[in-house]
């Protein structure tokens, strides 16, 4: 996929989901509408970041957290992990126009086979490059785990379950954003060009249909954000 700029719907949408904030927050401000707040002006800062692909992507996944993370006053990761996976559950079953669905299955259903099938994007890789045999040999076991999500996202795309599969995919970019904000990449690297770009296209796109379906259902979404603005 050659490197993007913003599709040209985009910057519509995004000015348009600004303008259905401003009505939200007219009527009541909340926790909701702070945490829109928030996740706009993240997808604002990625759409003027040009060719920069990074922070583009990074910014992107910022307006994310800033979503769908709600203080549930749990400090698990599991439980993380499973808040996570439940949103965008929640989310593609409130999708009344299957939005998501079009997305995922006539918009880029090439890039997303790619990028599911991607080694350095999925994390057990990375744990057993990192943790060798007292050799210095890799573990393969990373590639038995591997082929099992390999054949579960197999079976997701061929019943077509839109929930599974853009699951499957936010925790391929979860490991890729892991890779830039820890410090695991360089800027602009050529190394990894392939997936930033592509995750920062699916974002893109995605995002801005998650914060219509929570707009047009805020009472799903009433959880507290995690650092509330606190006034001195």
């Amino acid at each position: 996929m050659p490197a993007p700029l913003q599709p040209p719907d985009t910057a519509h949408r995004l000015a348009a989901l600004v303008q259905r904030h401003q009505a939200l927050i007219a009527l009541q401000r909340s926790a909701f509408t702070l945490r829109m707040h928030r996740a706009l002006s993240w997808l604002q800062r990625a759409e003027a970041a040009g060719s920069d692909d990074d922070l583009a992507f990074i910014c992107q996944w910022i307006a994310f957290n800033a979503a769908y993370a709600q203080d549930t006053g749990s400090t698990d990761s599991a439980s993380e992990r499973q808040t996570f996976r439940d949103f965008v559950g929640q989310v593609c079953r409130l999708d009344a126009d299957k939005a998501l669905a079009t997305l995922v299955w006539q918009v880029f259903p090439g890039p997303i086979r790619v990028l599911l099938g991607n080694q350095y994007v999925f994390q057990p890789f990375w744990d057993a490059l990192n943790n060798p045999h007292s050799d210095g040999g890799i573990p393969q076991h990373w590639r038995e785990a591997f082929d099992d999500a390999r054949q579960r996202v197999q079976r997701a795309l061929a019943q077509q379950d839109t929930e599974r599969v853009l699951y499957e995919v936010f925790v391929r970019l979860y490991t890729l954003r892991n890779q830039l904000m820890h410090g695991g990449a360089t800027w602009n690297s050529s190394v990894n060009r392939a997936q930033v770009r592509d995750g920062r296209t699916l974002l893109a796109r995605v995002l801005p249909v998650m914060l219509e379906v929570m707009m047009d259902c805020p009472a799903q979404f009433e959880g507290r954000p995690f650092y509330p603005v606190v006034k001195g």
